[in-house]
């Protein structure tokens, strides 16, 4: 806000009738009505002057509007005044939190003592520059990705308890909860009042969103604000709301204003309801389109078990008619024959079979024994067996001294060689023989 210091004007005397601090005494004081009337000449000769800063009290009355500026940087406020006669040089849209600007003069009122400035032209300000400080935001804010759909978190299907920031006995809290009560009657609030305009708004509307994402019992939070000019919903732009709304543990949703209403929570929330009558019904299900649908789930339900459960008894009984199920005795009978003459013809064929196997074993069992050295020893011949079981062949074999086995048709014998016999002396002289049992 721009100050000013009182200054005098050049080639103007001070009031006639005023009174300064020498002309004061004790024995002879001066009249309020004077000394009141002395601070108004000199007030008087201020002038005008543009000043800026935020409405924070407007109150319209008969024939004037009573209101107060506050300054932008600090906390220094001005009472104005605005008579009729200059309403209509200032917007008919001003109100309560709008940055403007307005030419003052300076006033005393001499009956009451009053001080106060009197409006001769405002306006806005500064809602362009607002604007662009918002897209370069927006632009920062898409670029980091907090507008992106894969960050926001779905909501619930049914909050068992919604959070809800709204002013104080606004109508954007009575839309919210009567509509969801009408969808769900058992629906659950917990509501925390902040400031939806104002210096106070997003302080008070981080305390209530910091709260509430803490709360274990809270599903959705929703954050309600009735329509506004861009100016009154400029909280809702603010960067540290923004950041903590997208860092909030718990789904978020931005009911602010009417659908033609876009500050930037509407994009960085996970949810962006037109109205808050649109949040309410975005958030609760309808129960009446909820048993509408549970009753033709049911309906759809019954009619797929009824179809599966005809088509299979349907089937069951095509089955039941074919005649191997309708008899199935008769498929044995049948068969009864067939197996009779595959048995029959199966035991021929063994018996045939066992009878070739006993011939053709009588003829190996003659061939072995032709073969055999057994039928050779049963006509009275032996076999000499030398040390390590050599069959002798020649006599030169089992020199005189030679330990042999002679194998006989019946058993073994042990003899031991008295050496090579002359062939005409028959039989050996002097030949040693020692007759064991054989084995």
């Amino acid at each position: 806000m721009t100050t000013f210091q009182p200054a005098e004007v050049p080639g103007q005397a001070p009031p006639p009738d005023s009174v300064s601090p020498r002309d004061s005494r004790a024995d002879a004081p001066t009249s309020i009505g004077r000394l009141n009337q002395t601070i108004k000449g000199f007030i008087e000769r201020w002038g005008s002057v543009w000043v800026e800063g935020e409405i924070t009290s407007w109150n319209v009355r008969a024939g004037a509007v009573y209101a107060r500026l506050k300054d932008l940087q600090g906390d220094a406020q001005i009472s104005i005044r605005i008579w009729s006669s200059a309403r209509g040089r200032i917007p008919a849209d001003l109100k309560v939190g709008d940055h403007v600007v307005a030419c003052v003069k300076a006033d005393y009122y001499v009956r009451g003592g009053d001080f106060s400035f009197q409006v001769s032209a405002m306006k806005h300000v500064g809602l362009g520059e607002q604007l662009e400080r918002l897209e370069r935001l927006r632009a920062q804010l898409r670029a980091e990705g907090l507008f992106d759909a894969a960050r926001k978190r779905p909501l619930p299907f049914l909050p068992h308890c919604i959070g809800l920031i709204t002013g104080e006995r606004s109508d954007a809290e009575k839309d919210v909860h009567r509509n969801a009560e009408l969808r769900w009657p058992q629906v659950r609030f917990r509501t925390v009042h902040a400031a939806v305009q104002g210096d106070r708004c997003v302080p008070e509307t981080l305390a209530a969103l910091q709260r509430l994402d803490a709360d274990p019992e809270v599903d959705v939070i929703v954050i309600a604000r009735g329509g506004g000019d861009p100016q009154t919903l400029l909280g809702f732009s603010d960067e540290r709301l923004l950041r903590a709304v997208a860092a909030a543990q718990t789904p978020v949703v931005s009911a602010i204003g009417h659908e033609n209403d876009h500050p930037l929570l509407d994009d960085v929330a996970d949810l962006r309801a037109s109205t808050p009558t649109d949040a309410a019904k975005r958030v609760v299900p309808d129960v009446g389109e909820q048993r509408a649908i549970v009753a033709q789930l049911r309906s759809r339900l019954t009619t797929r078990l009824t179809q599966r459960i005809s088509h299979d008894i349907a089937q069951l009984e095509q089955l039941r008619s074919r005649p191997v199920l309708r008899s199935p005795e008769h498929m044995v009978r049948s068969r009864t024959q067939d197996v009779w003459q595959l048995v029959s013809r199966g035991r021929d064929l063994v018996e045939r079979r066992i009878d070739q196997g006993r011939l053709r074993a009588a003829e190996l069992r003659a061939s072995l024994r032709a073969l055999s050295p057994a039928a050779t020893l049963a006509r009275g011949y032996a076999i000499a067996h030398a040390d390590g079981g050599v069959i002798l062949r020649d006599a030169a074999q089992a020199p005189e001294g030679t330990r042999l086995v002679v194998t006989l048709d019946r058993g073994s014998i042990g003899a031991t060689s008295t050496g090579e016999l002359a062939e005409a002396g028959g039989h050996p002289a002097g030949a040693s023989e020692t007759s064991e049992p054989g084995k």
